[in-house]
């Protein structure tokens, strides 16, 4: 499923089960604070437990705020935000808890 959000594009995909894992992407790129995290929990709302969720941005706050919102609610970081060389951040997180 694609979606646009308010300044900037915001997609949400379902992507192949691996290990019977839902995988979706949220992409946040474009936007700022705080909607990179109220993008991914929207996200979150939707999925099952077990799902993995990547999330891209380019606000650099999200660095920060994405790790920060999983802790709070007591998901699993797979993958820690990193930047890639077109300068965006990514990180991998997997919901296990609600």
């Amino acid at each position: 499923m694609r979606r646009r959000g308010e300044g900037g594009a915001v997609a949400v995909t379902a992507g192949d089960e691996a290990q019977g894992a839902e995988r979706l992407t949220v992409d946040a790129r474009g936007l700022a604070c705080p909607l990179p995290v109220l993008r991914l929990a929207a996200a979150a709302r939707g999925a099952t437990t077990g799902a993995v969720v990547t999330v891209l941005w380019t606000d650099p706050a999200a660095a920060y705020d994405v790790p920060a919102w999983v802790r709070m609610r007591g998901h699993r970081l797979v993958e820690p935000p990193r930047t890639d060389e077109d300068g965006t951040g990514r990180a991998v997180v997997r919901l296990v808890g609600r």
